[in-house]
Protein backbone atom coordinates (compact mmCIF):
# COMPACT_ATOMS: atom_id res chain seq x y z
CA UNK A 1 0.00 0.00 0.00
CA UNK A 2 1.41 3.44 -0.87
CA UNK A 3 2.73 5.63 1.93
CA UNK A 4 2.60 9.40 2.13
CA UNK A 5 4.49 11.87 4.26
CA UNK A 6 2.45 14.79 5.53
CA UNK A 7 5.05 17.44 6.35
CA UNK A 8 4.16 20.37 8.57
CA UNK A 9 6.35 23.38 7.76
CA UNK A 10 6.03 26.26 10.19
CA UNK A 11 7.78 29.51 11.05
CA UNK A 12 9.41 28.27 14.25
CA UNK A 13 9.92 31.61 15.99
CA UNK A 14 6.31 32.63 15.35
CA UNK A 15 5.07 29.25 16.60
CA UNK A 16 7.16 29.47 19.79
CA UNK A 17 5.66 32.87 20.61
CA UNK A 18 2.02 31.76 20.35
CA UNK A 19 -0.04 31.92 23.55
CA UNK A 20 -0.91 28.64 25.30
CA UNK A 21 -4.53 28.76 24.08
CA UNK A 22 -3.28 28.83 20.45
CA UNK A 23 -1.15 25.74 21.12
CA UNK A 24 -4.16 24.02 22.70
CA UNK A 25 -6.30 24.87 19.66
CA UNK A 26 -3.57 23.43 17.42
CA UNK A 27 -3.55 20.18 19.41
CA UNK A 28 -7.33 19.92 19.04
CA UNK A 29 -6.99 20.45 15.27
CA UNK A 30 -4.47 17.59 15.10
CA UNK A 31 -6.74 15.34 17.16
CA UNK A 32 -9.56 16.07 14.69
CA UNK A 33 -7.16 15.35 11.80
CA UNK A 34 -6.43 11.91 13.29
CA UNK A 35 -10.14 11.22 13.57
CA UNK A 36 -10.76 12.35 9.97
CA UNK A 37 -7.92 10.10 8.78
CA UNK A 38 -9.36 7.08 10.60
CA UNK A 39 -12.88 7.80 9.35
CA UNK A 40 -11.52 7.96 5.80
CA UNK A 41 -9.86 4.55 6.12
CA UNK A 42 -6.30 5.91 6.12
CA UNK A 43 -3.72 4.28 8.41
CA UNK A 44 -1.53 6.58 10.48
CA UNK A 45 1.78 4.74 10.82
CA UNK A 46 3.65 7.41 12.77
CA UNK A 47 3.24 11.07 13.70
CA UNK A 48 5.40 13.38 15.74
CA UNK A 49 6.40 16.96 16.31
CA UNK A 50 10.11 17.62 15.79
CA UNK A 51 12.55 19.40 18.08
CA UNK A 52 13.51 22.92 16.95
CA UNK A 53 15.81 23.20 13.94
CA UNK A 54 18.31 25.02 16.18
CA UNK A 55 18.88 21.63 17.85
CA UNK A 56 19.51 19.85 14.53
CA UNK A 57 22.85 18.55 13.33
CA UNK A 58 23.88 19.21 9.74
CA UNK A 59 26.18 16.83 7.91
CA UNK A 60 27.79 17.97 4.68
CA UNK A 61 30.43 16.41 2.46
CA UNK A 62 33.86 17.92 3.12
CA UNK A 63 35.10 17.40 -0.44
CA UNK A 64 37.70 14.86 0.66
CA UNK A 65 35.51 11.81 1.10
CA UNK A 66 34.46 12.68 4.65
CA UNK A 67 31.75 14.75 6.27
CA UNK A 68 31.60 17.90 8.35
CA UNK A 69 29.14 17.88 11.26
CA UNK A 70 27.86 21.23 12.49
CA UNK A 71 25.16 22.40 14.87
CA UNK A 72 22.00 23.98 13.54
CA UNK A 73 19.63 23.54 10.66
CA UNK A 74 20.68 22.46 7.19
CA UNK A 75 18.65 25.15 5.46
CA UNK A 76 18.56 28.77 6.51
CA UNK A 77 14.87 29.55 6.09
CA UNK A 78 12.17 31.05 8.24
CA UNK A 79 10.01 27.93 7.87
CA UNK A 80 11.29 24.58 9.05
CA UNK A 81 9.58 21.19 9.22
CA UNK A 82 7.95 21.24 12.65
CA UNK A 83 6.29 17.81 12.51
CA UNK A 84 5.06 15.04 10.28
CA UNK A 85 2.61 12.19 9.76
CA UNK A 86 3.41 8.96 7.92
CA UNK A 87 0.17 7.71 6.35
CA UNK A 88 -0.58 4.50 4.47
CA UNK A 89 -3.51 4.64 2.05
CA UNK A 90 -4.84 3.42 -1.29
CA UNK A 91 -6.92 6.59 -1.56
CA UNK A 92 -4.62 9.58 -2.24
CA UNK A 93 -7.55 11.83 -3.18
CA UNK A 94 -9.23 11.03 0.13
CA UNK A 95 -5.98 11.80 1.95
CA UNK A 96 -5.82 15.19 0.22
CA UNK A 97 -9.35 15.89 1.48
CA UNK A 98 -8.30 14.99 5.03
CA UNK A 99 -5.30 17.31 4.72
CA UNK A 100 -7.61 20.11 3.55
CA UNK A 101 -9.34 19.94 6.95
CA UNK A 102 -6.05 20.40 8.79
CA UNK A 103 -4.88 23.16 6.45
CA UNK A 104 -8.18 24.97 6.96
CA UNK A 105 -7.39 25.09 10.70
CA UNK A 106 -4.24 27.09 9.98
CA UNK A 107 -1.51 24.49 9.37
CA UNK A 108 0.71 24.56 6.32
CA UNK A 109 1.04 21.13 4.71
CA UNK A 110 3.36 19.56 2.19
CA UNK A 111 2.11 16.14 1.05
CA UNK A 112 4.62 13.78 -0.55
CA UNK A 113 4.36 10.20 -1.70
CA UNK A 114 7.19 7.93 -0.63
CA UNK A 115 9.00 6.33 -3.56
CA UNK A 116 8.54 2.58 -3.51
CA UNK A 117 9.17 -0.62 -5.45
CA UNK A 118 8.73 -0.10 -9.18
CA UNK A 119 9.31 3.63 -8.82
CA UNK A 120 12.37 4.90 -10.71
CA UNK A 121 13.21 7.12 -7.72
CA UNK A 122 13.09 4.34 -5.11
CA UNK A 123 16.87 4.28 -4.61
CA UNK A 124 17.27 8.04 -4.37
CA UNK A 125 16.95 10.10 -1.21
Amino acid sequence: MPRYLVLLPAPEQEWENLPPEAHAAGMRAHERFGAVLRAGGHTQILASPLTPSSEALSLRPDGSGGAVVTDGPFSETVEQIAGFYLIETDDPDGLVECCRHLAASGDLIELRKLAGPGDDRAGQP
